[in-house]
C-alpha cells in the first residue's frame, strides 16, 4: 500500500497545473494533503475527478490559509479533526483517519514566520500534537505524515550554517520539536530506508532555488516504531512539480 503526503501550497490553484494528472498516475492508496487553502466543499469540488476516493477535508477559520485533507480508497472505521487543544484547533491544521492496524494523521504544522514572532507558539504546538499523538497510540500504531515545517538535522537543508537559529524552520527550538518526536518512540522513515542521502522536499520561489537544489527537507512520514519493519519503501518525488513542496510517499 503507498500512502502521499504533499504540500500542495493551494488545492484550487494546484488543479490548474499538473496535479490531477499526477496523482491519477501515481494512484496512492492514501493521499494526504495540506496547506489547502480551501473550505471543505471547495477541496471535494476540486478534486473531484479524483473519483476513487473517500474525502475527508479540513479547514481553517481563516478563508484561504491552511487547511488539511485526506482522500483513501478504503473507508476509514473513523475520522476526526483536530487535536482538542482550544489554542491549536481553529486552523485545520490536522485530520486523524482510523483503520483497522493503524491510524494515518495528516498534519500542516505552524510554521514561525520570517520574523520568528510564533516561535513560541509554535513550540506549545509541538507539545500539544505530541500528546495528541500519543494518546492516539494508547488504542494502535500510528503513521504520521505532513509539513512538520522543520529540518531536523544538517543534512536536511542545503545551507545549514547559514540558517541555525536564524530562519524559521532550523531554530534549535523547532529541532528540538522533532527531537522530541524521535525520543518519544517515532520513527523517521526516510532517514529508515535511506540512510544519509541528500533529498529535499520543499525550495524557496527566489532565487532558482529548486533548479540550484538549494532546498530543505521539511516533509516527513514518522512511524510508531512498531510499524517500522512494515515500511517497504520512503520516497521523496522530486520530478513532481506544482507547488513549492514536492509529494513524500511510504509503501507500507
Amino acid at each position: 500500500m503507498q500512502i502521499i503526503s504533499f504540500n500542495v501550497n493551494g488545492v484550487r490553484a494546484m488543479a490548474g497545473k499538473t496535479f490531477l494528472e499526477d496523482m491519477k498516475i501515481l494512484s496512492p492508496d492514501i493521499l494526504c494533503l495540506q496547506e489547502t487553502k480551501a473550505t471543505v466543499e471547495q477541496v471535494k469540488e476540486t478534486i473531484g475527478d479524483l473519483n476513487k476516493y473517500y474525502v475527508y477535508a479540513n479547514e481553517a477559520d481563516k478563508k484561504g490559509y491552511s487547511g488539511t485533507a485526506i482522500l483513501t480508497k478504503k473507508e476509514p472505521i473513523s475520522v476526526s479533526y483536530d487535536i482538542g487543544f482550544s489554542d491549536h484547533d481553529g486552523e485545520g491544521r490536522v485530520i486523524a483517519a482510523e483503520f483497522a492496524d493503524y491510524y494515518v494523521v495528516t498534519v500542516y504544522t505552524p510554521n514561525s514566520g520570517n520574523d520568528l514572532k510564533r516561535l513560541p507558539y509554535r513550540q506549545t504546538w509541538d507539545a500539544a500534537f505530541l500528546t495528541f499523538l500519543k494518546n492516539l497510540e494508547v488504542k494502535k500504531p500510528v503513521l504520521v505524515c505532513g509539513d512538520f515545517n522543520v529540518a531536523h538535522k544538517d543534512i536536511d537543508l542545503a545551507r545549514p550554517k547559514a540558517n541555525y537559529n536564524k530562519s524559521a524552520g532550523f531554530m534549535q527550538e523547532e529541532i528540538d520539536g522533532m527531537d522530541n518526536y524521535i525520543s518519544n518512540g517515532f520513527v523517521d522513515t526516510f532517514r529508515l530506508k535511506n540512510a544519509d542521502e541528500v533529498k529535499y522536499s520543499w525550495w524557496s520561489y527566489r532565487g532558482g532555488a529548486r533548479e540550484r537544489n538549494v532546498g530543505w527537507r521539511i516533509d516527513y512520514f514518522l512511524v510508531s516504531e512498531v510499524l517500522a519493519s512494515k515500511i517497504k519503501k520512503a520516497e521523496i518525488h522530486n520530478d513532481i512539480f506544482g507547488s513549492d513542496h514536492c509529494p513524500v510517499s511510504v509503501t507500507v
